[in-house]
């Protein structure tokens, strides 16, 4: 193709769209998010980059593009991810445990999200179903198949890169629950337990689930508070961001009760806010007070509406907590949200934990 006819055919197309793009963009609603992403571009253009780079960053913006749109509109229902052993037979009770497992979740509302793969992966989507699931796959030299249960659903997303696939993974999920599995598994149980510590993650249950008398993730924790614990590398406090059972019952519910009356956070300065499906007593935030001083670097944890930072956010309507946490001892923030899970009582119409 002539150099002419190329730039009429490619750059002409792009860019219109650059120039209406500019044009508009004071008037497009994320517009000042929208002017860092191109200054970023633009920036990098005049640097000397190698070619390998500008794919890896092209790729990493199609990886992203086609998980924002596929996630979109399942935006404000929960999902739980479900990690686990890809080397699990379907005829074993390992894999008919997920099965159950994703069932009940699909059954109480909440989406599932697996690697799409065979397994405890094949175990998650088959519970749940086509219609409450979703499927991160990676595309590999030896192509791995998409188990038989999503394959060919809308919800599927081939992904190019681990890093972008596990964004996902975590950025769309409520709660993370991990079976036994192998390296991957346990990669995924401490990168998520990282993130947690860290309050890159969450506020999310981890649920930890073994087979009826199973020892797996026992063994594990055992492992846990003998070198990580006793030898001062974590907090015993961190033990609160996980829950390790051996019954659905327990898995479900750690779940569907950790959103009962929590419902997200976030930070406006250095101000943490958690907004509530109900407003707390007086009594209860001044027990929250009591027992939770530690946290605080200042001041009290005091209740609130919407903060002039927040107005038009999604969750406007929703009462608040807002306090000075210290941002470090995540694990005691856990204690203080099951607190307040268990002391308060939300109305009928705001008991929808797979809402948000």
């Amino acid at each position: 193709m002539a150099l002419s006819s190329y730039n009429n055919s490619i750059k002409s197309p792009l860019r219109a769209e650059l120039t209406e793009l500019i044009e508009n963009l004071p008037d497009r609603k994320h517009a000042k998010w929208v002017e860092r992403a191109l200054a970023v571009l633009v920036r990098i253009t005049k640097e000397e980059v190698d070619r390998l780079d500008l794919k890896i960053l092209t790729s990493s913006l199609e990886d992203l593009e086609k998980g924002f749109q596929i996630f979109y509109p399942y935006r404000h229902v929960r999902k739980i991810t479900i990690f686990g052993s890809a080397r699990i037979s379907s005829d074993t009770s390992e894999y008919r445990l997920a099965v159950e497992f994703a069932r009940r979740i699909a059954k109480l509302g909440f989406m599932v999200l697996t690697g799409a793969g065979g397994g405890i992966m094949q175990a998650g989507n088959e519970g749940a179903g086509r219609e409450c699931s979703f499927g991160l796959n990676i595309q590999l030299p030896f192509e791995q198949e998409s188990n038989p249960y999503i394959a060919g659903d809308p919800k599927l997303i081939d992904f190019k890169y681990f890093f972008t696939r596990k964004l996902f993974f975590l950025r769309e999920s409520d709660a993370v629950a991990l079976f036994p599995g192998g390296f991957g598994t346990q990669d995924e149980a401490f990168e998520t337990l990282t993130l947690s510590q860290t309050g890159k993650y969450g506020p999310a249950p981890l649920v930890l689930i073994d087979e009826p008398g199973g020892d797996y993730w026992e063994s594990w924790n055992q492992y846990i508070c003998s070198q990580l614990i006793e030898k001062g590398l974590i907090s015993p406090e961190d033990t609160n961001l996980y829950t390790i059972t051996d019954d659905l019952d327990v898995a479900c519910a750690a779940i569907r009760d950790f959103y009962r009356v929590y419902h997200s956070s976030r930070y406006v300065g250095q101000q943490f806010v958690m907004r509530l499906n109900c407003q707390l007593s007086d009594e209860v935030v001044e027990k929250l007070n009591e027992d939770f001083r530690d946290i605080l670097v200042e001041g009290r944890i005091e209740k609130s509406q919407a903060l002039p930072q927040e107005r038009g956010d999604e969750t406007e309507k929703l009462p608040r907590l807002v306090f000075n946490f210290n941002q470090r001892d995540l694990g005691r923030l856990y204690q203080m949200i099951n607190e307040i899970n268990q002391l308060a009582t939300p109305t009928p119409d705001t008991e929808h934990p797979e809402r948000k």
